[in-house]
């Protein structure tokens, strides 16, 4: 396992407050309270320990193939549903939603391979990822690879606390399935948007790994 680079200034910032506040403890509060002290320990402690397991990248074996569309994300199906997309396709779409909890691994990954044809963030509300509106209304960025003839959008969709989208993705690039696509902090939800009729190989409810588990078979 390593950790993101994303995590380094958040790792950091919260070692010093775990340091601080715990220097404190020691010479104000240890001597005549110290089972609070103790419970500032042990409760700074397991909140370092969160930061710090957040930004994890664990090792896995991951999943390739061509007509394969690989999960982007950890986490959670919540939605398979048929929608019109009214940002850059302007028609129907199959939706898969992945909902992450802030206990899952952040880092987003190409579905597949191909050329990047569109990279746009867009400003927005922080709704619940759950939320039927989030998709649409919360702030987001939106990514379409090409794999020959088809287009497949992936969208990070910020949360009620998840305020920081980062994306690696522009215009032109050309990338390959599994490597990173961004990284969404402290909770969110993936979206991605498959042609009408693609053979969807998941279901509501079911946990998914990104980079290992198969989504859907074009």
């Amino acid at each position: 396992m390593t950790i993101h680079k994303e995590g380094f200034k958040s790792i950091a910032i919260a070692t010093l407050i775990f340091a601080f506040l715990n220097i404190l403890s020691f010479f104000f509060i240890s001597a005549s309270a110290p089972i609070v002290s103790w419970i500032i320990l042990v409760v700074t402690l397991g909140l370092l320990l969160f930061i710090i397991s957040f930004f994890r990248i664990p090792n896995r074996q991951m999943t390739f193939g061509d007509s394969q569309v690989i999960c982007p994300a950890d986490g959670k199906v919540v939605v398979i549903e048929e929608i019109t997309d009214e940002e850059y396709f302007n028609g129907k779409r199959l939706q898969v939603s992945i909902f992450m909890s802030p206990a899952n691994v952040h880092v987003n990954r190409n579905p597949v391979s191909g050329e990047v044809v569109y990279s746009k963030y867009h400003k927005g509300k922080y709704l619940v990822a759950w939320h039927p509106k989030s998709s649409t209304e919360n702030e987001r960025h939106s990514v379409v690879i090409r794999q020959k003839n088809t287009e497949i959008l992936v969208k990070q969709i910020a949360g009620a606390l998840a305020k920081r989208i980062i994306n690696y993705l522009k215009p032109g690039m050309q990338v390959k399935q599994n490597e990173e696509l961004g990284f969404i902090k402290f909770g969110s939800r993936v979206d991605v948007l498959l042609p009408v009729g693609t053979q969807v190989n998941v279901q509501i409810g079911q946990m998914v790994k990104g980079g290992q588990t198969v989504l859907a078979v074009l």
